[in-house]
């Protein structure tokens, strides 16, 4: 698998999960509640912390109606467009808010959704960039951004898998160094049933890049299953409180929650361990108790040849292993062993 590099760290299957804390538009257009997002994402654990960044009527026309979830947030008086403007991040306030990610030791990440606001993130100097689910044929911005040659994670949500192959060879071809992806369900909550999580490894075996998950279900349970699964990236949403207006904080994290996730998240990649089987150091005192020796079922005179019906198996297992008695049988005791004793090397000639 080739790596991805963002900021200070690696993303592959050798180094802990990437934890992105979605904002997204969770700041309502409001800088001090940006601020905020970055504080509590960086105190519940996250790596990254990411916004949006657009214009509004660079990314939507004004007959394009709302989706209904978000109909079923921000009710549907208005039109997307309308909505949308309100939740803008205006440069001053990217700016600032990516100022004071730095002073909180968290990357600041920003999906950026036209040319002008993926020009502004690479001013900023963004340590990579993240495409949307949504725009993943828009295979123009796709180019746009792979001439930055910079590292893209791109959701896949909503795709074909040749949807995603052309995407992939789009971003490559533009001169993006490095790629991840995310597998995702673009439904707002999705349901866990859909979740389809086994792609990940699809995506892992075809693309041979880093892949994780873009969790919008509801709960945690989802992204601890895909980091065991294997992810390399989890990134959830996360917002101050779930009752504030706007589309997407019902489906986000508190902050408490999101650092239970966290605390999961490295709990279970360390469970993962490296694959091979052998003993643990934990293991090794109940090892030695539990498992069986080579034992004498009755007083073994000196001289004697070993039957089989001189041996018994028995804790503790700090002698000769029962695996070993073929070895044994046939063979000549040195000296008396007494009934019940733990055979020895030294015992037989």
């Amino acid at each position: 698998m080739k790596s991805v590099q963002i900021g200070n760290r690696t993303i592959d299957d050798n180094h802990p999960c990437f934890i992105i804390a979605e904002a997204g538009v969770n700041h309502n257009g409001d800088l001090e509640t940006a601020k905020q997002l970055v504080d509590a994402a960086a105190e519940a654990g996250a790596d990254a912390v990411k916004f949006q960044t657009f214009k509004a009527a660079a990314l939507i026309s004004a007959a394009t109606p709302k989706a209904e979830y978000q109909k079923a947030t921000t009710g549907s008086s208005e039109g997307q467009l309308e909505m949308v403007r309100r939740l803008e991040m205006p440069e001053a306030m990217t700016r600032a808010v990516a100022e004071h990610a730095a002073k909180r030791k968290i990357l600041f990440l920003s999906t950026g959704f036209d040319e002008g606001s993926v020009d502004l993130l690479d001013a900023i100097g963004v340590p990579a960039f993240k495409i949307g689910s949504g725009d993943l044929t828009a295979l123009p911005l796709l180019e746009f951004i792979g001439h930055k040659k910079k590292p893209v994670i791109l959701s896949t949500g909503m795709s074909y898998m040749e949807e995603v192959r052309s995407a992939v060879q789009t971003l490559r071809e533009a001169g993006c160094p490095e790629l991840a992806l995310l597998q995702c369900v673009s439904s707002y909550p999705a349901d866990p049933e859909a979740a389809n999580l086994r792609v990940i490894q699809t995506l892992k075996d075809c693309f041979n890049v880093p892949v994780g998950f873009s969790d919008h279900s509801l709960g945690i349970e989802l992204a601890i299953a895909a980091v065991a699964l294997g992810a390399n990236i989890i990134e959830k949403h996360i917002t101050l409180d779930v009752t504030l207006p706007g589309p997407d904080h019902r489906v986000s994290m508190t902050p408490d929650a999101f650092q239970t996730m966290t605390r999961s998240v490295r709990l279970v990649e360390a469970s993962r361990g490296d694959g091979v089987k052998r003993p643990t150091p934990s293991e090794r005192n109940v090892r030695d108790v539990a498992r069986r020796s080579i034992v004498a079922a009755c007083t073994i005179p000196q001289g004697a040849v070993i039957t089989p019906t001189m041996l018994a198996f028995k804790r503790p297992g700090t002698g000769i292993s029962p695996a070993n008695w073929k070895e044994i049988v046939g063979r000549r005791t040195v000296r008396e062993i007494p009934v019940d004793a733990l055979l020895a090397i030294g015992d037989l000639a």
